[in-house]
């Protein structure tokens, strides 16, 4: 079985991924350190010297690769399934957990490290939630695509392993 973990930058996908890696005594991918062991870059570096574009095709590259595994928790990128048909994908190789958050909590969290987030980086922090709002909503048709919804606001690692046993 694969656990495929998604949700918008900020919402706990690697937090909660390992713990529940952990807790079923599965594997755990971190799909964006995956894709920077294999690049030799960060995700930041990637974007700057290459680009969004190129990095979209690098993500699909490793996400593929995952589908060879078994027994492994993957947390992907936030914008993973938005492209190509990588959410149909991990659907059919897979149980996808979407992890939804509101705005305000993912400003919250966001705006402390958004230095490590290219997407954001160069955001003044006021201008973070419309960011935020407006992604959302522009993803939210792939991300409610998923097999089980969790708020984050609410999330307890100890219910989620229930649900999925």
């Amino acid at each position: 079985m694969i656990l495929f973990v998604i949700g918008y930058m900020g919402s706990g996908k690697s937090t909660v991924g390992r713990q529940l890696a952990e807790k079923l005594n599965m594997d755990f991918t971190d799909l964006d350190a995956f894709i920077e062991n294999k690049a030799q870059k960060t995700i930041s570096e990637v974007f700057a010297e290459k680009g969004e574009i190129y990095f979209r095709k690098l993500e699909r590259e490793a996400l593929l690769e995952q589908f060879k595994t078994e027994n492994c928790v993957i947390a992907v990128g936030g914008g993973t399934p938005c492209y190509y048909d990588n959410m149909d994908l991990m659907n059919q190789n897979g149980k996808t957990i979407y992890l939804r958050g509101g705005v305000g909590t993912l400003a919250s969290r966001l705006i402390s490290e958004k230095k490590n987030r290219p997407m954001i980086s160069h955001l003044p922090d006021d201008e973070i939630p419309e960011f935020i709002a407006k992604h959302l909503f522009e993803r939210s048709g792939f991300y409610n695509k998923a097999q089980l919804i969790v708020d984050i606001e609410k999330l307890e690692v100890n219910e989620l392993v229930k649900k999925l046993r």
